[in-house]
């Protein structure tokens, strides 16, 4: 399936020691682009962790948030680093000494502060399976909702890619028409141009012409890079990249129609698939 780079997934598992909170935000990225916030206690985790999402993702900026909140009944055997709380005291008069406007230390940073609580140590091997095993739910959740948006986009392409074939099947009767009736224009003006009455080279003009204007191959092309994004959505996987050459190479098609139209009609249909293009392109940035 067609994978979208958004999406959102969080969870929350409880423990003997305590829960665990781990949040998943993914956004759109050229590359894969892993940014994480994990609690001190769960530090030494974060390569296992980074490991788990390179597996399942591949492209796409990707923030990962793990929190952990002891139990009660942890709380309770909790104490205060003695040593560390009056060295701390002793840096903070320091500072106060040095700037005398500086803000004293509040209650809560003090026992944030790292290594200040000790008594009910959590160990990490306690809570690493716990911790990797909500990790695999979360990114579950995040692929799936990945998913879901991913067939969104590609229903919104398909659609224009239907309405950009309609355009190619509307406009392909017209040329032979088009281009003889210009040819004929061409001709009136030429023979009024040209002092003699040449008739063969006003064929050769008339002939040179015509092959610079006919955008027969011009739309062959772009049916053929329809079916191709047809193709790749079907196919699925790691399209986006793809699917954006593929945006190039349309743009390119309807650029060269518009520049040899000879029409009113072609002129419009190149304008009408430009948007269309556009609006695919537009959404393609989102797809992994």
């Amino acid at each position: 399936m067609i994978q979208s780079m958004t999406g959102y997934a969080a969870l929350t598992r409880e423990t003997a020691q305590g829960s665990l909170f781990l949040e998943l935000k993914s956004v759109n990225n050229r590359f894969l682009d892993l940014q994480f916030r994990v609690v001190e206690e769960l530090r030494s985790l974060e390569p296992a962790l980074r490991e788990l999402i390179a597996a399942k993702i591949g492209r796409g900026k990707v923030d990962c948030r793990v929190s952990f909140t002891p139990a009660a009944a942890a709380g309770k055997e909790l104490s205060l680093n003695a040593e560390l709380l009056q060295r701390l005291g002793e840096l903070e008069r320091e500072v106060r000494a040095a700037i005398p406007g500086a803000q004293p230390l509040r209650t809560g940073e003090i026992l944030h502060w790292p290594g200040m609580l000790g008594g009910a140590a959590i160990g990490t091997d306690d809570l690493r399976e716990p911790c990797l095993t909500l990790m695999r739910e979360a990114l579950a959740e995040l692929c799936a909702t990945r998913s879901r948006e991913g067939g969104k986009l590609a229903d919104m392409i398909l659609e224009r890619v239907a309405k950009m074939q309609a355009l190619v099947d509307r406009v392909s009767p017209l040329l032979p028409l088009a281009i003889a009736a210009y040819q004929e224009k061409l001709a009136a003006r030429l023979r009024e141009a040209l002092a003699a009455n040449d008739e063969e080279r006003i064929r050769q003009e008339i002939a040179v012409f015509g092959i610079k204007v006919d955008v027969a191959e011009e739309l062959n092309r772009l049916a053929a890079h329809l079916q191709e994004v047809r193709r790749v959505l079907e196919v699925g996987g790691a399209a986006g990249k793809r699917l954006d050459f593929l945006m190039q190479e349309l743009n390119r098609e309807a650029n060269t129609l518009g520049s040899k139209s000879v029409s009113k009609d072609v002129s419009e249909a190149a304008i009408e698939l430009k948007l269309l293009i556009e609006q695919m392109r537009e959404q393609i940035q989102n797809i992994e």
